[in-house]
């Protein structure tokens, strides 16, 4: 820095003290110097340095400046690596500890960050060397704009430490990034057109001017100007030139006059003095006469008198409020030049100078009273932390401001307040805290009404809405409604009881949404009672084993109850009946079996006994204790034969058969057969005989009991009855609806019969007494419960006392809710819960109103002001007069001017300027009304007026032309005709379209929503003006009603279900289904079918599970037939036989099986043989009994494993014989005879519903299913044998959901139209969702709300007339006034125009005000312009508000909208003291986006139109980036003289269109032709078979045919700088391809031909060639192709004869080559074929 210093002030010495090589030389030597002073620097800077970390956290004991913080101070080397402290100085080492301040929490509340404000945004660029700035600007610029931050004090904002406001947050930013708006440049419209010329003679001025659209924004181009000037000459003036103008000055200030006194001089004083003292003499002498007059009279009347003196004196306009003080002001009347310059008034030529005085009111300001003490706060407790109260001061206006003085200040001022005192309790801290008085107001509901499950089912099907029993899902409704809740606490902080009856208030009081009113329930399903199977018949048993006097027996079949029934009838059937018997025994004894027959007398065969095995049972079948039954008998020993070798075996008899009735009667009897075969027969005369075939079989009687069954028959519990015996409280208020609550015992009875099957009642005697069923049971009593209702509303409110309408009676009502109905005896609902009554008469509104008083006496101007004027009179002339207003209520009675002031309408005025006739004026009287018509369209009507006092007898008053006595107007001719306007409403339904439910409830929001309805379409009647009027003026009462139709809603259609199929297995567990198909789809909002099953191929289905007892088909065997012996030995009757056996399959029951069925019921597997093959044992052969069962596989199944069955011998052998084996093993296999058993679980079924029920809770089920290893299904019993687990759950609930319809609000009231007046205006009524469909329910419609139209009322409102032109009264410019008037104007309330000027009558009910403006302005001062002056016209309307935006987006920088005035000439001498154009702009909102383009216009020679357009089409100035604007001028060099030629935007020299570039070789333009012109014949023209090319001149008018259009080209081969282009190349190559090509086919065929006329013989015939066409033949031979190849021309000419189309003679393809030859019947070869083609 030193060196840059230094030599910068050393060579600004020498550079002028030396020479320049001197110069050079010093500044080497210093350059050296630095050099060497830089590098001893780098040599002695340090190597070791102390650095330092950051300060650590502030410590100290106490709060404040006395901590102390710390901080790590090292020594570290220059390149980064610590070191020892002793490298470093320690004179230079910085400190590790410095006092701090402590920052402790409260000091939150002392410091704060200060904000400064953000500077203004710095580009970037700015701030970053390296960073360029965007030549051109398009959204805007990036900046940063900073700002300063710092801790203060919060008290007194002295700057403190930034640490400790970090200590509680982190220090607020000091930079953020901002936009730099791009410069927007001023706009400005087009200019007006020229306005007329200033002068209709000599020299003046025209003007344009034009107006500002948008401001320059952020640095953009300044407003041009505004306004442009040309001179004009009408002509030459004939007389001189007026030179001078008079003009009049502004209205000076309002001043009083002096008073006379002291403007006369002392001897007029004198005078004057006398005649006041003469004056008041007079006076008091009158006063003498009236007191005197006065006592006369009695106290009333001077009681009245003083009141008026009082009321005038507080009506007088210097009253209570406002002082009105009548003043003068004046004007200066001047003569100027035209050229600006003030002369001598007397060089103005004018008869009468304008008036320079007139009467004004002084101004006042508005006085107001000292403030009011402050009221006591509206908080009556202290609260540090809570909201403050409210305290209000007021003051009172003493002078209204009068001749447009200040404004009044307000009037009453609030300010937070908390109140203050040692009396002042603390508030109660709660969780809000309200203001005093404050109500609250919470939702309440009844209880819930009983689930219904008919309203539901209702809404699917009408036609079950009325089944009763049902059950399932359901719908129960409550009510809400809103009650206040205690005013001392909150409704969350008040333990209100939930059946509290408080008073129900209007529901608009509560806030919050309300709950619901309807929800889904569930009604329990009754499970009805469910029994088992019978069980078989029971021995013949006493009644009562411990009474057996009766000797009276019984046999029994009992079945037990499978499924305990729920709610219901709750009955079961009967479980026992019971069948009369003979000889009942308690006890007896059951042969279990027999033992093996051991023969008589040790024999080894031979006649013996088989020992029976007993057991004791008891009726029931079980074993009990065998001492019971000794008084039964007991079996004997059963005698039996072992037979010996040679005699007969038989096999042991099989078990007895079914019984074949089960009861025996007249007809019927039961009976048992059991049947037995020969194994083996006898050997001839040395054994025992077999016995005959009848010997075989045996039958016996069974179920000999007779056919009359009887059993106890129960009813119906009846009704629980109270005992009286006990007390039973009344439990009304403890209990809600669904408390199962108990409070006494009571009891219940059913009636008991005995019947007989198939015959009904019996004496109770037939059945047994001792299963008699009990008759009477105990019984809980449920509590009663009283009804509870609201207390009633409160009155609904009677309409307003002012309403205006008839003197109808108008009705009030209230209403009272029950909010728990009546249970189980409880006292019952009171009948009225509504009741009305009339209103009180209505009483006269409180309202207020001004009324005005006389105008005063019309004040003039002081004469002493007047006297100086000339042609002034004293007692004449214009003036001012005043008038007093007072408030009034509308009873007439006397009230507060403020309540006027704020209730009232706008202030009448207080004064109004008058005009005192002179002697010469003409005096008349106001005009009259306008006389009545008799009848529209006929005569006319009239006003007149006439003239007053000295007026009648002076002529100029008697002129009606000047001074008309009478006006008259034709009648109007009001001709009226209606017209419907507007689209048609909604269709809406008639009121009452709600239904009602079935069982006589009301199905709440089921509106009916279809049928017939009407829609409205508003009238509107013109009058024949076109204006609208009343629509009763068109007897239309405002709409046209058209019927319109709601289609109705058609629900899914589905069909009953089908009947359940059969279960798919028949052993094990399957499923069974059921379905529904769809009959009829949904339409017009339905309620939507289920989802469509592809797999069943059904809308809806149902799949339970169920579960085949594998042993209900069974195959039952008959006994093996007799042998048939197929070998036969004649005496011994034995060898290889036959047996055969009838297999069958049965359904098998509880008593064994009974009825056959088909075989496929049964398992095939299982199916025993029906025949086999055996060998008939011989006499003395050991006879053997059939096999056993297999012995089971033991498990797990192995193939080392086997299994076993035995057989017993019945006969022993013979001497010399053996017996078979008695025991036959077999491998155990898998699958085969050894099997595993598992358990498998089903899938779960749908979930089942109780058959009364629709939706709501049910059962989904699922079985478990043995299977065997090898996959079959079997019996369950095979898997419980093995104790296998069985860990699943077969039984859970779900839920079916309910289709619930949406249920809609009634609508709402029609709400107030829209529009108060006007086409546009709408009635709308509303509706909301009170229940969403859920499920399949049906949809809510999409129409929410419905409109109709408002009928048709005129919107009448006031309107400003324009302003009239500027005059000055009495000269030629200066100061003047313009004016206005306010009319009514009526309208339709579009918005399009202004409307129609109508009767001012017609607004008489409208407040006076414009466009929301009370302040009516009929007048405002102006200035005319003096001939020559320079002046600004009036501003214009704001423009629109416009958005700073780039593509449409708007960049945030608010809206802004212009208006401007320019500047209009008069003389071009003047121009120089022209004033500058003004504009100004102001912030709006709602601005719009405009964007600007270039606009261009077609090239004239070599000139355009450039401008810039805005985007809704408006031509302005500026606005458009000049970088983008495009040229409008072009030349070209040398310059385009060439003919026909122009300069193209190229820069070169072209031709206009229609002609051609002909280049020069130095490639520049030597001329212009006319381009070829190329026509395509089109269909139908006659030259169709022609091509020319001609030259055609583009500037002749085409003479083409209409539909010729396009189908002509100009061919231009040269490009415009002369060089030749593209295409005519590409047609050069073309050309020379053809000819190539054509030149190489006509060598060839040539060749072809030669070839064969060298082949072939020299007769014609052989060489013939001939084709077939129409039946004609042409004949080619080859001397014809090689005259074809000798002679060129002749082929051209015969081509061009083929193209021109001659059809009888045109050359054509051969469409059959093969077809026979008329000549020689024979068919060319192909190689003649082919050259035929050629030729």
């Amino acid at each position: 820095m030193w060196l840059a210093g230094g030599l910068q002030g050393t060579l600004g010495v020498w550079r002028g003290a030396l020479p320049p090589l001197w110069r050079l030389a010093a500044l080497l030597l210093l350059l050296g110097v630095w050099e060497v002073k830089t590098q001893a620097e780098e040599d002695t800077k340090p190597v070791y340095v102390w650095q330092t970390g950051p300060w650590g956290r502030c410590m100290g004991s106490e709060c404040g400046p006395g901590g102390r913080q710390s901080r790590a101070v090292w020594c570290a080397h220059s390149e980064g690596w610590t070191t020892l402290h002793t490298n470093c100085d320690e004179a230079l080492r910085p400190d590790n500890q410095q006092s701090c301040f402590h920052v402790c929490d409260w000091h939150k509340e002392l410091y704060d960050w200060q904000l400064g404000a953000w500077n203004q945004c710095v580009p970037v660029s700015m701030r970053s060397p390296g960073v360029q700035r965007p030549a051109v600007c398009t959204r805007g610029e990036e900046g940063i704009q900073t700002r300063e931050v710092g801790c203060v004090q919060k008290a007194d904002g002295v700057p403190a430490e930034d640490a400790i406001c970090e200590y509680f947050e982190p220090k607020p930013r000091l930079e953020q990034a901002c936009l730099i708006p791009c410069p927007r440049d001023c706009v400005v419209s087009q200019f007006t057109p020229w306005n007329a010329c200033s002068k209709t003679c000599g020299t003046g001025l025209q003007n344009r001017i034009r107006f500002v659209l948008a401001p320059p924004l952020f640095g953009g181009s300044a407003c041009p100007n505004l306004t442009e000037f040309q001179t004009c000459q009408p002509g030459a003036c004939q007389g001189k030139e007026s030179l001078y103008s008079l003009r009049v000055g502004s209205w000076g200030l309002c001043s009083v006059p002096l008073q006379r006194q002291a403007r006369q001089t002392p001897e007029k004083g004198k005078k004057r003095q006398k005649k006041a003292k003469n004056k008041e003499r007079v006076r008091e002498k009158v006063r003498e006469r009236m007191r005197d007059k006065g006592r006369v009279k009695d106290p009333e009347t001077r009681e009245l008198i003083k009141k008026k003196r009082i009321r005038n004196r507080q009506n007088r306009q210097g009253g209570k409020f406002w002082d009105l003080q009548v003043g003068y002001q004046t004007r200066e009347v001047t003569c100027v030049h035209k050229s600006g310059d003030t002369e001598a008034l007397s060089l103005c030529s004018q008869d009468t100078l304008p008036v320079t005085y007139q009467a004004c009111v002084m101004t006042k300001d508005c006085e107001v009273s000292e403030w009011s003490d402050w009221s006591a706060c509206s908080k009556d407790c202290y609260d540090l932390n809570g909201p403050k109260g409210e305290r209000v001061r007021n003051r009172r206006v003493r002078q209204f401001p009068v001749g447009g003085g200040a404004e009044c200040p307000d009037v009453e001022e609030k300010e937070p307040c908390t109140p203050q005192g040692d009396g002042v309790p603390p508030c109660v801290v709660v969780l809000y805290t309200f203001p005093k008085g404050y109500r609250w107001y919470n939702w309440k509901t009844t209880e819930w009404s009983e689930c219904r499950v008919d309203t539901l089912l209702s809404q699917q099907d009408r036609r079950r809405g009325n089944q009763t029993g049902l059950c399932g899902g359901g719908v129960q409704n409550r009510e809400v409604y809103c009650v206040q809740a205690p005013s001392d606490m909150p409704s969350n902080l008040s333990a209100l009881k939930s059946k509290e009856a408080s008073r129900p208030v209007d529901s608009d009081l509560c806030l919050g949404m309300a709950p619901s009113t309807t929800q889904l329930c569930n009604m329990a399903c009754p499970v009805e009672c469910d029994v088992s199977s019978w069980s078989a018949w029971g021995p013949c048993t006493f009644e009562n084993c411990q009474d057996q006097a009766a000797k009276k027996g019984f046999k029994l079949r009992k079945r037990r109850i499978a499924n305990e029934p729920t709610a219901g009838t709750g009955n079961c059937l009967h479980l026992v009946e019971a069948i009369p018997c003979d000889d009942p025994s308690c006890y007896d004894w059951l042969l279990v079996r027999l033992e093996e027959c051991v023969p008589d007398n040790e024999k080894e065969c031979g006649p013996g006994t088989q020992v029976p095995q007993v057991q004791c049972i008891n009726s029931d079948g079980e074993y009990v204790d065998r001492q019971l039954c000794r008084d039964a008998i007991l079996p004997m020993p059963v005698v039996c034969e072992v037979p010996c070798p040679k005699d007969c075996v038989l096999s042991p008899w099989t078990s007895w058969s079914q019984c074949s009735h089960t009861c025996s009667g007249k007809n019927t009897e039961g009976k048992q057969t059991r049947a037995r075969s020969i194994l083996a027969y006898n050997a001839g005369q040395g054994g025992v005989q077999c016995p005959n075939i009848s010997a075989l079989q045996e039958a016996r009687s069974c179920n000999e009991h007779p056919c009359t069954v009887y059993h106890w028959q129960t009813g119906p519990w009846g009704q629980c009855i109270e005992d009286t015996s006990i007390p039973a409280p009344n439990s009304s208020l403890g209990q809600s609806r669904g408390d199962d609550a108990t409070c006494s015992v009571g009891m219940q009875t059913r009636k008991v019969i005995c019947v007989r099957v198939n015959v009904g009642q019996v004496p109770p005697k037939k059945c047994p007494e001792s299963l008699r069923p009990d008759t009477v049971r105990p019984c809980l009593l449920p509590c009663k419960r009283d009804c509870i209702v609201t207390p009633y509303s409160e009155w609904s409110p009677c309409p307003a006392a002012c309403q205006a309408g008839g003197n109808t009676k108008r009705k009030q009502s209230r209403k009272r809710l029950i909010i728990q109905p009546p249970a189980n005896g409880g006292q019952d609902c009171p009948e009225v819960l509504t009741q009305e009554r009339d209103c009180d008469a209505p009483s006269l509104c409180q309202g207020f109103r001004w009324k005005t008083h006389k105008w005063r006496r019309c004040q003039l101007v002081p004469w002493s002001v007047r006297q100086d004027s000339p042609g002034a009179q004293e007692t004449c002339g214009p003036g001012l007069q005043a008038r007093a207003i007072s408030c009034r209520k509308q009873d007439g009675g006397q009230s507060d001017v403020g309540s006027c002031l704020k209730f009232a309408s706008s202030m009448p005025p207080l004064t109004q300027p008058c005009q005192l006739p002179c002697q010469d004026d003409c005096q008349m009287t106001s005009w009259s009304k306008f006389s009545s018509c008799t009848a529209d369209c006929v005569g006319v009507k009239t006003r007149k007026r006439m003239l007053v006092g000295k007026s009648k007898k002076r002529d100029q008053c008697k002129n009606n032309q000047v001074y008309p006595l009478s006006e008259t107007q034709y009648c109007p001719c009001n001709k009226y005709n209606a017209q419907p306007v507007g689209n048609w409403s909604d269709c809406i339904l008639p009121e009452g379209g709600r239904v009602e439910g079935q069982l006589g409830m009301k199905v709440q929001g089921d509106i009916k929503e279809c049928g017939q309805g009407y829609r409205y379409q508003a009238m509107v009647c013109y009058d024949q003006d076109n204006r609208l009027v009343e629509t009763s003026r068109c007897n239309s009462h405002g709409y046209i009603e058209e019927a319109c139709i709601i289609p109705c809603p058609s629900d899914c259609k589905l069909s009953e279900w089908s009947n359940w199929s059969r279960c798919s297995k028949s052993c094990g567990s399957g499923v069974k289904v059921r379905s529904k198909w769809l009959r009829e789809k949904p339409y017009n909002g339905g309620r939507p079918c289920p989802k469509l099953d592809h797999v069943n191929q059904a809308q809806v289905y149902e799949v339970v599970p169920c579960l085949s007892d594998c042993g209900q088909y069974v195959w039952v065997a008959e006994p093996w037939s007799v042998w048939k012996v197929s070998n036969v030995d004649l005496k011994e009757n034995c060898g290889e036989g036959v047996q055969t056996r009838k297999v069958r399959c049965m359904q098998n029951t509880i008593d064994g099986p009974s009825d056959q069925v088909d075989d496929y019921l049964c398992d095939p597997e299982e199916m025993p043989l029906g025949a086999r093959d055996s060998h008939l044992p011989c006499p003395e052969d050991c006879v053997l009994s059939d096999w056993g069962d297999w012995s089971p596989c033991p498990l797990p199944c192995n193939s080392n494993s086997s299994r076993e069955r035995l057989a017993s011998p019945i006969r022993l052998p013979g001497e010399g014989k053996q017996c078979p084996p008695t025991t036959e093993t077999a491998p155990c296999k898998l699958n085969s005879n050894c099997f595993y058993y598992s358990y498998n679980i089903t899938d779960w079924s749908t979930c089942q519903l109780s058959e009364r029920a629709v939706c709501g809770s049910g059962i989904k089920t699922r079985m478990l299913d043995c299977v065997r290893s090898d996959g079959k299904s079997v019996d369950l019993t095979l898997c419980e044998k093995l104790g296998l687990e069985r860990k699943w759950q077969m039984n859970v609930s779900c839920v079916v959901e309910c289709p619930v319809n949406c249920q809609l609000s009634d609508w709402s009231p029609w709400s107030e139209c829209t529009h108060t007046c006007g086409l546009a205006g709408k009635l709308w009524r509303r509706r909301t969702v009170l229940q969403a469909p859920q499920g399949d329910g049906r949809p809510c419609p999409p129409q929410m709300e419905q409109w109709k139209p408002c009928p048709v009322r005129p919107c009448y409102r006031w309107r400003y007339s324009p302003w009239s032109q500027c005059t000055s009264e009495g000269a030629r410019c200066g100061e003047g006034l313009r004016f206005r008037n306010v009319s009514c104007f009526v309208s339709d309330g579009e918005g399009r125009g202004e409307g129609s000027l109508v009767d001012d009558e017609l607004c008489g009910d409208l407040e006076p005000s414009v466009d929301g403006d009370k302040q009516i302005t009929l007048e405002e001062a102006c200035t005319v312009p003096c001939p020559g002056e320079c002046y600004l016209t009036d501003w214009t309307e704001w423009s629109p508000c416009q958005l700073s935006c780039v593509g449409g987006d708007d960049l945030g920088f608010g809206s802004v909208q212009v208006r401007s005035r320019a500047v209009l000439a008069q003389e071009p001498e003047n121009l120089m003291q022209c004033p500058e154009p003004e504009w100004e702009a102001r912030p709006c909102t709602e601005g719009q986006c405009y964007d600007y383009k270039w606009m261009t216009g077609a090239w004239r020679a070599s000139s355009r139109q450039v401008w810039c357009q805005r985007s809704d089409g408006l031509n302005v100035t500026g606005g458009c980036p000049m970088t983008a604007q495009p040229i409008a001028d072009r030349s070209c060099d040398p310059a385009c003289n060439k003919l026909r030629s122009i300069c193209t935007e190229a820069g070169v020299c072209g031709c206009e269109e229609g002609y051609t570039e002909v280049m020069s070789s130095d490639g520049e333009l030597d001329q212009c032709t006319v381009i070829p012109v190329l026509e395509i014949p089109t269909a139908g023209d006659n030259r169709a078979d022609v091509k020319t090319i001609r030259a055609v001149s583009p500037t002749q008018p085409s003479s083409s045919q209409p539909g010729r259009a396009g189908r002509t080209w100009f061919l231009q081969p040269f490009s415009p700088d002369g060089k030749l282009k593209t295409w005519v190349y590409g047609v050069a190559a073309g050309a020379f391809v053809l000819v190539v090509f054509i030149v190489s086919m006509t060598y060839l065929a040539c060749v072809v031909c030669s070839r064969r006329s060298k082949s072939t013989p020299s007769s014609s015939t052989d060489g013939e060639l001939w084709a077939e066409y129409d039946s004609y033949t042409v004949t080619y031979t080859c001397p014809e192709c090689q005259q074809q190849e000798q002679q060129d021309t002749e082929q051209q000419n015969q081509l061009l004869q083929h193209e021109q189309g001659d059809q009888e003679k045109q050359y054509q393809p051969l469409h059959n080559p093969h077809q026979q030859s008329p000549i020689n019947n024979q068919p060319p070869s192909p190689q003649e074929h082919v050259e035929t083609i050629i030729a």
